[in-house]
Order: structure tokens, then C-alpha cells, then sequence
């Protein structure tokens, strides 16, 4: 994209020292000291709950330090010095599930166009239309990261990974001095993760820098020039990298943390009586007048574990969220769902089912106890309406010790790192003792060490018989009992098949 002349763009550079942070009393980060400058590229990595997160939100000014009387942030910028990001903030961009939930927490349902617009003015919203330079800016950018066709859609029909690439985009259009790229790869399909990293490969000559957070080796672009790497709030290494450095270090975990690829045995003994628990027939699904589903035909049964997969847009979230409910089936198609017959309510569908996804992350109160989320299991709501009863807190403490969470359920949603609160998510989903778990990009955000205990437990669960539907773009997070695989390409089921089957 080609810019309009005009004067030369002043840098913006950030200098921590002795900084802590604290969120509910507990130590999040700790005498953090590290300086971003002009032409700096820097990649942070760590493990969940090491604080990546949260010191990026803390240089871009979304949360503070704890006063302690030794820390010092300095930002310098067109000539000044700043001792906090007030003065600066408009000047740094962030991009994270969490801004990028927020859409849907608040149902911000605007054309990409639109959204990637609110960028140009700094908004969170449209303000008002854009001149012709200003939508000149705005297509050029749908342009280079391939959104062009997405660009009248409404931001709540994309996918995850499509939400993803307008945000980038909407950061890029304010023309930031520094960007700040929280886990942004999670949820890309290969074209569009390509995109990105090409993108990133045409900043080598700018003097922007950017921070890019990810846990997965493939994420790395070759334009990475620093790396920092966090433990446990601490500051463990930073500095200039040479040649792959920072893929041989996630490699190195990857190995440490990899999965096993043998398939765990049915526990000896048990028989699992097979019965449907969902059949799609012809299913045509809408979404705000977009025609995302086209003649799925799907049945789930007791033991079965569907993998689905397909590119960004191909349909992945819509199936689950009309398998659990959310989405109707037009006429001419039908779903149906084991003991859902005339006069008995969906909601007893939903008690027995499992659902896990990203963006349920927002939808919880940042105050509400860890306890209390994965309580609310049991309603398949939102929150309690209700006190805690006794039966709801041995269901909840059960459910967080299947999933390792139980000496933290005490705590608030905000105090827990990514990695903590998607485990209170799937801990929240078991409270209801289902017997079949959606998984929408279950894994995304997590870092090898999380990916592989959660792996665990679910191919546990699994092979106890419980009944699976996952959708993911990536090959090492099937489950070890994948037992049928389907593909989807723009709404239609290009193949699906059972394993071992041509």
C-alpha cells in the first residue's frame, strides 16, 4: 500500500525498570527491566501464567504497575519524555483475544470495512464516515493481508481466525509507533497464517517495532531481531537474537512438551453402547442473512470423536454452536438431538453437553471466583443467579480437580493468566458430567506444557466413552481416539469420512 507524503514519522521507544505487578494481591511480574526501541522486532515468549499478557498491557497503558517506589516507565516520543502512556497511548496498537471478544461480548456487529476504519479515528466504534484518503487507507490494508472479499461482511458472521486478520488490520490503519501482537496467529488457517508472517517480513525496514507473544515455533518470522523470555514474572532473558535462535527455543519446548502419538487403549472391560446423540440432515444454517452451512449432513454417536477442519470462513464454529444450539437449521433440514422431542426444552441438551471456546473467556465477570464460573457449569449459563449451594461446589471442585485448577478456585477470573482461565473453561464445561464435548480451537493460546496435560485428560475422557466434536486447524491436536474427520469448504462438507476408511 503507498502512502501520501508527509513528514517524517517520530519513533517511540519504552524503557522499564524494577516494575512489579500485582492483581488480586498476588505477584504477576516482578523488577521486569526492558527496553523497546526503534527497529526493534522483538518476540515474547514463556510459558501460561509467566505474564506475557499482562506486560503487554502494561506498556500499552490497560493496566499499571504496583507502586512500590523504584519503578520507572519511560516513553519518548516526537521529542518529550513521558513517565506513563498517557501521553503516548494512542500511538501504540494492541491486538488480543480479548479486544478481539469484546466485539462479541458487546455485539459490535459492523462491516470489516467499518471496523478496520474505527483504526484510522482511534475508536472503539464508527464515529462518523470516512473521507475518501481515509477508505483509500482501509482497502489498501484489506488489500495486503487478503480481506478484500470480507470487506462487507458483518464482523460477527467471520471466523475466529477472520476476526483476527480486520483487527490486525484496524491496528495497522492508525498507523501505530509501536505494535504490540498478542498470540495473533492462534485460529489462522495456512493461507492466512502465511499472510501474516509475510506481512511481517515487509517490516524489516521500518522503524516501527513491534512485539509479537506466541508459543508455537511455526509463529516465528524470520524478521524477529530481539527475544524476551518470561518465567514466572520474571524477566529470564533478553536481548538480541541470532540466526533461528528463537525456533530452536520453542523447539526445545515442543520436544520437552509434545503430546505422545499412541493411541490410549479402551479401558479393559468396558462396553459403550452406541446411540446418536446429534444428526444433521441437509442442514442450511444463516447467519444475520449470511448462508454459512450448506447441506451438512453429520451423526455423532456414543464413542465417536469428529475432527473438523477447513480454512478460515469454512464454516468450523458455526456447526458446533448449531450442534449445541445457538444456530437454527433452516427449513428443508433438520437436526435432532438424543431425548430434545416436542415439549422438552433444549436446555436439557446443553446440561449434558460440553462446550469450549475461546471467546467464552470474555463472557465471565472479571471479579466472579474461579469457583463460582465452573458452578455455573452445571446451568449451562452465564453466572450464577443463585448462591452456591453445596452439590453445586463438590461438582465444581471435582470438576477443577480433573483439570488441575482445584488450589485456585479461590481466585478471580482476573487474576488467572490465559492458559489458567481455559482451563477453568473446560473445567467449567465438565461440571455438567457430559457426555459430549464441543471443542472450538480448544488449545488456542496454550502453550506446549498445557496443550499436552490437557491432551491428556481429554483422551482419558474419551476413552472412558465420552463423545467428542473438535474443530482445529492443527494435525497434533487431534485426539488420540479420533474415530471420523471432516472438511469443510465454504459452508459444504468436502469430505468426510470414518478412519481407516478411503
Amino acid at each position: 500500500m503507498t502512502s501520501p507524503a508527509r513528514a517524517p514519522r517520530s519513533p517511540l521507544s519504552v524503557s522499564l525498570r524494577h516494575v512489579d505487578l500485582d492483581r488480586g494481591g498476588r505477584p504477576v511480574l516482578r523488577d521486569v527491566a526492558w527496553s523497546i526501541r526503534p527497529g526493534q522486532r522483538w518476540l515474547l515468549v514463556g510459558g501460561n501464567g509467566a505474564g506475557k499478557t499482562q506486560l503487554l498491557k502494561l506498556v500499552s497503558g490497560a493496566v499499571w504497575p504496583t507502586p512500590t517506589g523504584r519503578e520507572r516507565r519511560l516513553y519518548r516520543f516526537g521529542g518529550e519524555s513521558f513517565d506513563q502512556p498517557a501521553g503516548v497511548s494512542e500511538e501504540i496498537a494492541y491486538v488480543g483475544a480479548e479486544r478481539q471478544d469484546r466485539y462479541e461480548h458487546y455485539e459490535w456487529n459492523f462491516r470489516a470495512r467499518d471496523v478496520v476504519g474505527t483504526g484510522v479515528h482511534r475508536t472503539d466504534i464508527p464515529t462518523g464516515p470516512l473521507t475518501a484518503m481515509e477508505t483509500k487507507r482501509v482497502d489498501g490494508l484489506l488489500g495486503r493481508l487478503g480481506l478484500r472479499e470480507l470487506a462487507e461482511r458483518r464482523f460477527l458472521t467471520l471466523s475466529y481466525g477472520e476476526r483476527r486478520l480486520v483487527l490486525i488490520a484496524r491496528a495497522l490503519a492508525s498507523r501505530p509507533r509501536l505494535l504490540l501482537l498478542d498470540e495473533v496467529a492462534n485460529g489462522l488457517d495456512a493461507g492466512n497464517h502465511a499472510r501474516l508472517l509475510a506481512w511481517l517480513a515487509t517490516t524489516r525496514r521500518s522503524s516501527m517495532p513491534w512485539v509479537f507473544a506466541t508459543h508455537r515455533r511455526e509463529d516465528v518470522s524470520d524478521a524477529v531481531t530481539h527475544l524476551l523470555e518470561l518465567e514466572s514474572g520474571r524477566v529470564k532473558r533478553a536481548g538480541a537474537l541470532r540466526a533461528n535462535a528463537a525456533r530452536e527455543l520453542l523447539r526445545q519446548e515442543q520436544q520437552a512438551f509434545l503430546a505422545p502419538r499412541v493411541r490410549p487403549r479402551r479401558v479393559a472391560g468396558k462396553t459403550f453402547r452406541r446411540r446418536t446423540l446429534v444428526a444433521l440432515a441437509n442442514a442450511h444454517v444463516y447467519v444475520d442473512d449470511a448462508h454459512v452451512l450448506k447441506g451438512i449432513d453429520l451423526a455423532v454417536a456414543s464413542g465417536d470423536c469428529w475432527v473438523i477442519h477447513g480454512h478460515n470462513g469454512s464454516g468450523k464454529s458455526t456447526l458446533l454452536r448449531t450442534i449445541y444450539g445457538d444456530h437454527g437449521v433452516a427449513a428443508g433440514g433438520s437436526i435432532q438431538r438424543a431425548g430434545i422431542v416436542p415439549g422438552v426444552a433444549l436446555e436439557k441438551f446443553k446440561l449434558r453437553t460440553a462446550y469450549v471456546a475461546p471467546h467464552l473467556q470474555t463472557w465471565h465477570v472479571p471479579k466472579m471466583p474461579v469457583i463460582e464460573v465452573v458452578a455455573s457449569g452445571r446451568y449451562a449459563s452465564i453466572g450464577l443467579n443463585e448462591s452456591l449451594t453445596r452439590a453445586d461446589r463438590a461438582h465444581a471442585e471435582r470438576a477443577l480437580r480433573r483439570f488441575g485448577m482445584l488450589g485456585m478456585r479461590h481466585r478471580t477470573m482476573a487474576e488467572l493468566s490465559y492458559g489458567q482461565a481455559r482451563r477453568v473453561l473446560f473445567a467449567r464445561a465438565w461440571a455438567r458430567e457430559p457426555r459430549l464435548a464441543l471443542l472450538d480451537e480448544p488449545f488456542a493460546g496454550l502453550d506446549r506444557a498445557t496443550r499436552a496435560d490437557l491432551t491428556r485428560r481429554l483422551n482419558s475422557w474419551i476413552a472412558d466413552g465420552g463423545s467428542c466434536v473438535i474443530a482445529t486447524h492443527h494435525r497434533d491436536e487431534w485426539p488420540a481416539h479420533t474415530t471420523h474427520v471432516m472438511e469443510l469448504a465454504a459452508g459444504r462438507a468436502v469430505s468426510s469420512h470414518r478412519l481407516g476408511e478411503a
